[in-house]
């Protein structure tokens, strides 16, 4: 089973603690993909103009929002990297703690084209991630984690990943309605916004990672420091267990 988790130079801990926790949880082979930025541009299936701000912030060159991560957009190129085929693959953002087995939640999506969970999610913090700013527009946070039937996914062309805005991709509008399978919460629960009584499958820090300012007390914060600190290797998968980079 392959899983794309995007990259960002900016919290690689983020990006260990999702990659561990996964694998700990699999029952079948993974090969990870680390999503980057500069590997799509370099290949030339990326090519999205943006700016940096001098508090850090980034400004898209398309639609002049602002966003987060250097995979906020890369994540659509997914369809591309894997030539339209017809098996099922993973995305997640970085910030995630997995607490249940991916077999799971691929045998929940079915053969949906399209699977991910359906917040309603309205942020109230005007600012998140130690600083960036917190943006709100219709199904935020459905493209945080999905499961992909890549030649179903027609409309995420090169040319639609380059310069529709980005409300329009996170927004799932590349695709029919119908096609949009809904998931449980629970494979994608907010800290901060997703009910507390809810036993995550799949722990989303949107807010930011429990190594940032502000962040150190977010529910399930020391089990995400458990997972980083933690030195032993992981669980031996029935099958091979890779991690490269976003380019074959």
């Amino acid at each position: 089973m392959k899983v794309y988790i995007g990259w960002d130079q900016r919290d690689i801990a983020a990006f260990e603690v999702c990659r561990r926790s996964l694998l700990r949880h699999a029952s079948v082979p993974i090969e990870i993909v680390a999503l980057k930025d500069w590997e799509l541009r370099a290949k030339g299936f990326y090519w999205r103009p943006y700016s940096v701000d001098e508090r850090g912030q980034m400004w898209d060159g398309r639609d002049g929002r602002p966003f987060s991560t250097g995979f906020s957009y890369t994540r659509f190129c997914i369809p591309l990297l894997e030539e339209f085929g017809h098996e099922p693959v993973v995305f997640c953002d970085a910030d995630m703690l997995w607490r249940a087995d991916i077999a799971d939640l691929v045998e929940a999506a079915g053969d949906a084209a399209v699977a991910c969970v359906k917040h309603q999610h309205r942020p109230r913090e005007r600012d998140k991630m130690a600083g960036l700013m917190q943006t709100v527009y219709p199904r935020k946070n459905w493209s945080s984690l999905m499961v992909l039937r890549p030649g179903r996914c027609a409309g995420l062309t090169p040319y639609a990943v380059n310069n529709r805005s980005g409300a329009w991709l996170h927004g799932l509008h590349w695709i029919d309605d119908a096609s949009i399978k809904g998931l449980p919460e629970s494979w994608n629960w907010l800290e901060g916004w997703s009910d507390p009584a809810l036993k995550p499958k799949v722990a989303h820090f949107t807010r930011g990672t429990p190594d940032m300012a502000g962040c150190e007390t977010a529910a399930y914060a020391e089990e995400w420091r458990a997972v980083l600190a933690s030195a032993e290797p992981v669980p031996a998968q029935p099958g091979s267990v890779s991690v490269r980079n976003s380019m074959r």
